[in-house]
């Protein structure tokens, strides 16, 4: 026997004269201290959803890693008598962690209080809701330890007898299915036992058993009288199979694994109920360990790990096929396609989103909720993996491990990190940043996964409670097939749209030699900004492309470039089509237009500016034009020499495209994910919310707003050493009389 064995049976040896003669109440509370340690030990690995079930009262315990389908239901030992929420949650903590499964701990009621049935009763009723609510039958295992393997053969025997649907299997842990204490091994274990008394079990008996309880006769029913109704004493109630499955009809329950110790005096209920199972043509293994005591699983010994993985390959073998989680995996949406193949050793296309909360971040929690939420994620929590003719994208196995702040945002994210994990989640003091790499969503995506992931956070590290909305998903929900689905084929319109179109203006500058990105971020007033466009009537969006624009006219004033050289300044905007076609994807769904301005035609004002472009999206982004160009995008992808091309040659093409048609047509990006509302429980934590777009693959800027509250955050980022657009777009935006605040990590 091992140490840490020899010290709990001495430790359960000391504790067993006193457990005979302590009160029913100190009894009761020992249980729930011993479930509070287990659920304890879990906490990290579990989710518990109180008031899953109503009456009675139930919670469900959801792993962070759910491996499989189905549902666990749980029945508690205690002899009748103990085992309140807390026992229930503690080991059902413990199975729902170690099996992967979704676990309803039933919080039957106590005996004396409330004698037979009233436990079967309760067990039954949480049966039947875990069926209601949509888990079949085939899909449930009943897991029961000492009173609850009892009653989980029970509650098998009473759903033969109403002609209900039975479990997949049956799981009993040291299990009691003899309440006349008949088995021989209640005298021979009685010195081995540990922990259990014969004394201790006839007080628990007596107790469900009550005081007397009426019965129907057997027989035909008297015409035109009530059946007849007999007392049946306890000796004889304790026979009764809904007591003692022992003594039962066995026949064509679902096949069953038990556990037992050898040492302890239920030893012999778990050796009969094996045989009896096997004489009524029953499937059953039995798990018998030397030297163990009554319920030793419980104790979760590291030397007896292999019971749960008897647990595993039995509910493999019980539940129907394909039950097991599979690793999802996904073709690259059309509007990410691009991003693979034209990335290049210093162009990784990732953008970042982040949350700065009101408190520092327990990055041990953070951990924890990222575990919760890459579930709720199959399109997001991916990496990329390389096929013959395509990309695709393959859900990954577990949480990533949250990372430490780099020196500058949007580090350099190697190809490798792509191909295990193709985003990152980034602690540093209060905040919580998420950076992903474009073929996997766009900014709406990964601000309803950044959203998701703070909830889960503040669920956990404070205990509350957030309801879905705004943006929040419910982590418990299984993903929405619409969720993950490309939506750019669904969308195509009958005919295509040129993209042929001038070059723009682009700004240049001393590339810094080792990569760092300066990100500059205006803070301004949102109803500043909004007195402003209204006055123009135009929108914010609209305002702030026309400052980028009128800064970058100057700039290209200041390159001395003969003006009648001077290129268009357009700014690429991108338009979330989510709006337009009222979809919930959560990939990539947005295109672009590019309003430009022609230097070479005059002079233009700030509000001039703004009304060119404001007109240009307004004709450009309809619902027929939109179509028209997601029916250019797809059409590429469905010509057959394209689709029958090995993959090196699809890259080569697009990386040529994408030079030829991309960037060199617009003079920088600006990206506006809109004002970000949050559910009511979460505001009062969250301070800020950012957002920030990595620079152009050719050009040295990009810009990225996001408002929160009453203030409205633009990033312009650069991995050039000029700071020239910044100055003069704050010099434009003063020019305006708006009050800008301005903060940089430049060094």
């Amino acid at each position: 026997m091992k140490l840490v064995d020899k010290f709990i049976r001495t430790q359960l040896e000391l504790t067993k004269p006193i457990a005979d003669g302590q009160p029913l109440t100190e009894a009761r509370s020992l249980h729930d201290r011993i479930g509070r340690v287990m659920h304890h030990s879990r906490r990290r690995d579990v989710v518990i959803v109180d008031d899953y079930i109503k009456e009675p009262d139930s919670a469900l315990i959801v792993p962070r890693d759910e491996l499989r389908g189905g549902v666990i239901l749980y029945l508690h030992g205690g002899g009748y008598v103990c085992g309140t929420e807390h026992a229930a949650n503690g080991f059902g903590s413990v199975l729902s962690a170690e099996l992967g499964m979704r676990v309803v701990p039933v919080e039957y009621r106590l005996a004396p209080e409330n004698p037979y049935p009233a436990a079967l009763d309760d067990a039954l009723m949480a049966y039947r809701a875990v069926v209601a609510d949509g888990t079949e039958p085939g899909r449930i295992v009943f897991v029961g330890d000492s009173a609850g393997g009892g009653l989980a053969y029970a509650l098998a025997l009473k759903l033969k007898e109403l002609g209900e649907d039975m479990p997949a299997g049956i799981i009993a842990i040291s299990p009691w299915v003899d309440l006349t204490l008949s088995g021989d091994s209640y005298d021979h274990n009685k010195e081995a036992d540990p922990s259990l008394t014969r004394e201790r079990l006839e007080y628990y008996a007596d107790c469900y058993v009550g005081e007397e309880y009426c019965s129907p006769t057997m027989g035909a029913k008297q015409k035109g009288k009530e059946q007849p109704k007999r007392i049946r004493t306890r000796s004889e109630l304790r026979k009764d199979p809904l007591l003692s499955p022992l003594f039962g009809d066995l026949t064509g329950l679902p096949p069953s694994l038990i556990f037992v110790g050898e040492d302890e005096i239920l030893l012999s209920d778990a050796l009969s109920m094996r045989d009896k199972l096997n004489e009524c043509g029953c499937s059953v293994h039995l798990v018998s360990r030397p030297e163990m005591w009554h319920n030793y699983v419980l104790f979760c010994l590291k030397h007896f790990k292999s019971d749960y993985d008897y647990m595993n390959a039995f509910i493999r073998r019980v539940m129907p096929k394909g039950n097991e989680r599979k690793l999802k995996w996904m073709h690259i949406d059309n509007g990410g396609k691009i991003y693979p193949a034209s990335r290049t050793s210093t162009w990784h296309n990732v953008f970042r989103l982040s949350m700065t909360l009101n408190e520092e971040v327990d990055r041990e929690v953070l951990q924890s909720a990222l575990d919760v939420t890459v579930r709720r994620f199959p399109s997001i929590a991916v990496r990329l993996r390389r096929g013959v003719f395509w990309y695709y994208l393959e859900e990954i196995p577990h949480a990533p491990t949250v990372q430490d702040e780099k020196c500058y945002p949007l580090a350099r994210m190697p190809f490798d990190d792509i191909r295990h994990c193709a985003f990152r989640v980034i602690h540093y003091k209060n905040r919580i940043a998420c950076e992903f790499f474009h073929a996997l969503t766009d900014g709406t995506g990964a601000l309803v996964f950044l959203k998701t992931l703070v909830a889960e956070y503040l669920a956990e590290k404070h205990s509350i409670h957030i309801t879905p909305g705004f943006g929040v998903l419910d982590r418990l929900e299984p993903p929405k097939e619409e969720e993950y689905i490309d939506q750019f084929p669904k969308h195509k319109g009958p005919v295509g749209k040129s993209r042929s179109d001038t070059d723009s203006y682009r700004i240049h500058g001393t590339p810094e030699d080792d990569g760092f990105c300066h990100v500059t971020c205006f803070m301004i007033k949102s109803k500043e900004l909004l007195d402003l466009a209204h006055s123009m009537g135009v929108t914010v969006t609209t305002v702030l492309a026309a400052a980028l624009s009128v800064a970058a006219i100057r700039l290209q004033n200041q390159d001395k470039v003969n003006k009648r050289r001077h290129k268009e300044i357009k700014i690429l905007l991108p338009c979330d089509l989510r709006r337009i076609f009222g979809v919930d994807t959560l990939r990539n769904f947005m295109l672009y237009v590019t309003p430009g301005i022609d230097p070479r035609l005059g002079e233009y004002t700030l509000s001039e500016i703004a009304k060119i472009i404001q007109n240009k999206m307004q004709l450009e982004i309809t619902e027929k034009n939109m179509r028209a160009m997601i029916h250019t995008n797809v059409k590429d992808e469905e010509t057959l020499i394209l689709k029958l091309a090995p993959l090196f040659l699809k890259n080569a093409v697009m990386k040529f495209f994408f030079l030829l048609f991309g960037e060199k047509k617009s003079t920088m990006t600006l990206s506006n994910l809109g004002v970000v509302k949050l559910p009511p429980e979460m505001t009062p934590y969250v301070k800020d919310v950012d957002f920030t777009l990595a620079t152009q693959a050719s050009g040295p800027y990009n810009a990225a707003v996001i408002s929160y509250g009453d203030m409205l955050h633009m990033n312009i980022i650069r991995n050039i050493k000029e700071p020239r657009l910044e100055y003069e777009v704050y010099r434009v935006l003063r020019e305006c009389g708006i009050h800008v605040k301005v903060e940089s990590n430049e060094r």
